[in-house]
């Protein structure tokens, strides 16, 4: 395929991810949920779940986590939903996580996060949401990376946000050590490291069969937003022009992930950004939709690539 052909789909915002799975048999595959036990993760993997795929959980809270499998299993027949430790914020939970994985992989869904979280320090002394959005995320696909290749045409999904239009990787100070910690820009500067992972991996990755894109899920009001108030919440939606947010179920919050996980129209398509069903276009100025152009800048995502290697040497 071309890489300038925009992929398009029959699905929509309206779409579910049961829809878009409807007729992709699964069984025998291999996927990862990241924070599978809440929110759109949770209907991704009953969606994967429903049609054959074993579903492996990777969740901090392995209770919410077992809870969530038992109900998986309940609504799909689908017995192979199992729950495995992963805070990934925590680097040596990431490595023992990798360490215990056995087998090819053939699909990681990079779905859990932190949004707009009061500042907050690992013990590293890096700033919590990139640190789990994407320093996280990073060391877990890289880590997985020889499962992946050991799959027929691995997918990685990287579950980015619009929020990354609200800021560029700010290399020169990732961690707010001198600039003021603001939660939203922190939020969109990893949000924006989702997308270029994407864009560097399928480079790096091709030769293994690995393609990897990402994501916006869309509007949807989950736990994800625990540290946003409604207020705040309504302050946003008069920002981008008052119907800039509309929300989405879980369910259809799900399907843009589960569409990049399993739709046979991107097979060896990666480094791209999609939303609402479709591959996005560029950004418009005074829109909340669209891809940002640093969001996908070859450049840049390189230097995020070495820089992410360094920071976890």
């Amino acid at each position: 395929m071309s890489t300038s052909t925009r992929v398009t789909t029959p699905f929509t915002a309206q779409s579910t991810a049961a829809e878009v799975v409807a007729g992709i048999d699964l069984t025998g595959r291999r996927v990862i949920v990241t924070g599978g036990a809440s929110g759109i993760g949770v209907e991704t993997a009953r969606a994967l779940a429903g049609v054959g795929a074993e579903v492996t959980l990777a969740v901090r809270n392995e209770e919410a986590g077992r809870r969530t499998a038992e109900d998986i299993i309940e609504t799909t027949g689908n017995k192979q939903v199992l729950v495995a430790p992963l805070d990934l914020a925590d680097q040596a939970s990431v490595a023992s996580f990798v360490a215990a994985w056995d087998g090819p992989l053939h699909i990681l869904i990079n779905n859990a996060g932190v949004m707009a979280s009061p500042e907050t320090r690992t013990p590293e002394g890096w700033e919590l949401q990139f640190a789990t959005n994407h320093l996280g995320h990073f060391a877990l696909a890289t880590g997985l990376h020889g499962a992946l290749a050991g799959a027929d045409g691995g997918r990685v999904v990287s579950v980015s946000s619009a929020a990354h239009l609200r800021s560029p990787v700010v290399f020169e100070d990732i961690h707010f050590r001198e600039r003021p910690y603001e939660p939203w820009a922190a939020y969109g500067q990893s949000k924006t490291a989702n997308v270029l992972f994407a864009v560097e991996a399928t480079k790096r990755w091709a030769d293994d069969g690995i393609t990897v894109n990402a994501l916006m899920p869309g509007g949807i009001r989950t736990n994800l937003q625990r540290y946003v108030t409604d207020e705040e919440l309504e302050r946003l939606r008069a920002q981008s022009g008052g119907g800039g947010v509309v929300w989405k179920t879980p369910e259809q919050g799900a399907a843009t992930s589960v569409l990049v996980a399993t739709s046979p129209l991107l097979d060896g398509v990666g480094g791209r950004y999609f939303e609402d069903c479709q591959e996005a276009g560029p950004n418009q100025p005074g829109t909340r939709t669209g891809v940002a152009p640093y969001a996908l800048d070859p450049e840049a995502a390189e230097r995020l690539w070495q820089v992410s290697v360094e920071t976890l040497a």
